[in-house]
């Protein structure tokens, strides 16, 4: 069906128009206004911002943060720590639903029973971790969004200023274009490594008016996999090399072996199968007869139908 035709079905229509979502919002405490700039900003725009500990609320925003963790996040912070995902989920995040996509992901814990307290790694010198800080703090006061533009089938990333009433950094007399701060932040690695989970996060919340891809929700062992996925590499390398999903999907011998210790390459493999898996995406091959045992049962359900 062209685009042409989506007047004639409703969920076909409403997809093709324009669809944007927010992946990281930015915003650290609610206030009594809506602190997101309403203006879309490109690579080269500039905006006015600094943060240093002279400024008066140095590390106000690190306490009681909604901080969602990318898979970049916890790779970095894994490896700085000297410890495995299990643990690492288990000491420093608490369970969460990134709920534009109704999907689960890991938030860092905030200190403080209600979660308000300081972030874990906060000492009275700044961030413990900051060279591996996630990208939500990286970001900061920018927040970072995909846009499908109507009649488009590539998506566009956007970024938006955040002014917080109790961030003093937008006061402060340094200006620079957006590109340059991601620079500075180091951010660039953190998007290239997190764009096929940011890619779920988009389709899913572009579907979620409509149940799901085709209409339909999200099975829910479907969504504990992309949870596997986005946050425990060692699970889900357990998943690939000890069942039979080599023997199911066609994956290079050179590329096996680098997935047997590449965490970012297992994990560009493990967004493009739950893209295949949630939405049909011909982005990992079926070996061949494993393909045609599929296509012969379909047969077989349509001929029963």
């Amino acid at each position: 069906m062209s685009r042409l035709d989506n007047s004639d079905n409703p969920d076909l229509a409403r997809l093709d128009k324009e669809t944007e979502v927010e992946i990281i919002d930015a915003v650290r405490v609610p206030d009594s206004a809506n602190p997101v700039m309403p203006v879309r900003l490109r690579q080269d725009d500039e905006f006015t911002f600094r943060c240093h500990q002279g400024v008066s609320c140095w590390n106000d925003c690190c306490h009681g943060a909604d901080i969602t963790l990318t898979p970049n996040d916890i790779l970095r912070l894994c490896a700085h720590l000297d410890i495995r995902p299990m643990e690492f989920l288990k000491t420093y995040t608490v369970p969460g639903m990134w709920d534009r996509a109704d999907l689960p992901v890991a938030k860092l814990k905030m200190s403080d029973a209600d979660g308000k307290g300081a972030c874990q790694f906060l000492t009275e010198e700044g961030c413990s971790v900051y060279e591996h800080r996630p990208a939500t703090c990286r970001y900061y006061p920018l927040g970072l969004a995909s846009v499908k533009p109507k009649g488009a089938d590539e998506k566009e990333d956007f970024f938006f200023l955040v002014r917080e009433q109790h961030c003093c950094g937008h006061n402060e007399d340094k200006t620079q274009t957006v590109a340059a701060y991601r620079k500075e932040q180091g951010i660039e690695e953190y998007d290239d490594v997190n764009r096929g989970w940011m890619d779920i996060l988009m389709k899913m919340a572009s579907w979620k008016n409509l149940g799901g891809p085709g209409g339909k929700d999200i099975a829910p062992q479907t969504k504990q996999m992309f949870f596997l996925v986005s946050t425990n590499v060692d699970g889900f390398r357990s998943f690939v090399f000890d069942t039979k999903f080599l023997e199911t999907y066609e994956i290079d011998p050179e590329a096996v072996e680098i997935l047997k210790t590449d965490d970012k390459v297992l994990l560009r493999l493990g967004f493009d199968w739950m893209k295949n898996v949630m939405f049909n995406e011909p982005t990992i091959t079926l070996k061949e007869p494993i393909l045609h045992e599929a296509m012969a049962k379909a047969r077989e359900n349509l001929g029963a139908m």
